[in-house]
């Protein structure tokens, strides 16, 4: 077959069923060509197909846990199969053993394989593999017609070759392009199913090198409240999540992390130190403070890096009433600007030998076009943009799409990403840069947790 387009299964996730066949092997493959087309795929084993291929390929491969217990529940509680049976676009069985078969077809739910099938509304392919003789037998003839004629399901027939028995005859797992194809029909035209990725089965997140070991990255994180009197303030629509997902990205790979905490409506690692703040001057009032904590002998300022995620007020009132306001037909408000704060940071540590990364936030509405302008006025590293009225990229949702502007006047425009991969794909440009800067000043070494410990360790505070 030729002329095979690319990408006709992104967005989709397809859940990929295999059982105890001889060519549970070549369910890999498999995984390998959906992938290719742009699908997403978990899959489910039978014990018996445990036998013949490991579950940590299947995982390594898919990214997603591999569902092999009928009571099994994800982190979150949630029961793995059924997870998978409501969000899957199709469900594929592949290989499909005679004993598999007329289990499902007599809807006898003893394996993971076929309770997600029993359990799901989107359409379903069988691709069967076992001896001749077996495909023949008037038992799993019938089974096949009742799945295909009473169940609706695709059946990709066996093809004909040698067997596994040594024999020769219809029982070979059909050709695996021939089984993408049935998928890709199976799931036409019809829209992505479930396209909330929170919805779906969790990705296993893939191991990373702890390459800010002996690191200590500060991150800012929710949004600043300006104080109008003791009861009303102005603020924004910030959460805390992208800020969050940053320190929770920076612990796994080593680093102390420090979180100037604004206000958050999600929850922080609780390995993190936690600096509480709630407005823009008490923020300042923290940042600076870090700055200007000893360093050691290495002069760092206090921090390696600053991940300013925050959302921190342009404006405030310029004088805030000490009693509550009453209520009235109208109320003026005189609004100052707050300080630039990443900039008078910048200015700050702009003579440290090594100078701390400095990585800013812009939340920007429609377009680009002011980003590169506040990348040089701040003076920082990197400077990471995101169009915030777009659906998915705003404040509060899980997902994010950002550019990132570098001072070298270089930008990475990523896809629309989950916050915590943002967060990652982030840390890798932090990671190397102060990989690069230590190599530059001969300090690399200086990483060591010996050298860290000479570092003053923040407080935790709270606000007054």
């Amino acid at each position: 077959m030729t002329g095979r387009l690319e990408g006709r299964l992104v967005g989709r996730l397809i859940g990929l069923g295999v059982t105890g066949s001889i060519a549970a092997y070549k369910a890999v493959e498999l995984l390998r060509l959906l992938r290719a087309e742009g699908a997403e795929v978990a899959i489910m084993l039978t014990p018996a197909a445990a036998q013949f291929v490991g579950a940590l390929s299947f995982a390594a491969l898919s990214r997603h846990p591999v569902e092999m217990d009928v009571l099994a529940l994800l982190p979150d509680g949630r029961i793995g199969h059924i997870v998978l049976a409501d969000s899957a676009d199709a469900i594929v069985v592949a290989p499909a053993t005679a004993h598999w078969m007329a289990s499902m077809a007599h809807g006898l739910s003893g394996d993971v394989v076929t309770a997600t099938c029993l359990a799901t509304s989107a359409p379903v392919v069988v691709a069967p593999a076992m001896d001749g003789e077996m495909w023949t037998h008037p038992a799993t003839v019938a089974n096949a017609q009742r799945l295909r004629d009473d169940f609706g399901y695709r059946i990709v027939e066996p093809v004909s070759g040698p067997l596994a028995s040594g024999q020769s005859g219809q029982g070979r797992l059909a050709e695996l392009s021939e089984i993408v194809e049935a998928i890709v029909a199976a799931v036409g035209t019809t829209a992505v199913r479930v396209p909330d990725a929170e919805a779906r089965p969790p990705l296993v997140r893939p191991a990373r090198d702890a390459d800010l070991e002996g690191r200590h990255i500060v991150v800012t994180a929710g949004g600043t409240r300006e104080a109008i009197d003791p009861v009303r303030f102005i603020g924004n629509r910030s959460t805390g999540r992208m800020g969050a997902a940053i320190a929770a990205a920076a612990l796994d790979r080593g680093a102390r992390v420090t979180v100037v905490a604004a206000n958050l409506e999600v929850p922080l690692p609780p390995e993190a130190t936690v600096l509480r703040v709630e407005s823009a001057e008490d923020l300042r009032a923290a940042l600076l403070g870090l700055v200007k904590a000893s360093g050691g002998s290495a002069g760092t300022g206090g921090f390696d890096a600053l991940v300013m995620a925050a959302a921190v007020a342009d404006l405030r009132p310029a004088s805030a009433s000490d009693a509550k306001l009453e209520r009235g037909a109208s109320l003026k408000l005189v609004l100052e600007p707050t300080m630039d704060i990443l900039a008078e940071v910048a200015a700050l540590v702009r003579g440290a030998a090594p100078r701390p990364f400095l990585v800013g936030f812009a939340a920007e509405t429609g377009s680009f076009d002011r980003v590169a302008g506040k990348l040089g006025r701040k003076g920082v590293d990197l400077l990471v943009a995101n169009d915030v009225a777009e659906a998915g990229s705003g404040f509060g949702s899980k997902t994010n799409r950002v550019s990132i502007f570098a001072a070298d006047g270089s930008r990475e425009d990523l896809p629309m990403l989950p916050k915590r991969e943002v967060a990652d794909r982030l840390l890798d440009r932090v990671a190397g840069a102060l990989d690069d800067r230590s190599l530059e000043e001969g300090s690399l070494d200086d990483r060591s947790p010996e050298r860290q410990t000479d570092r003053k360790q923040p407080e935790h505070t709270e606000p007054t």
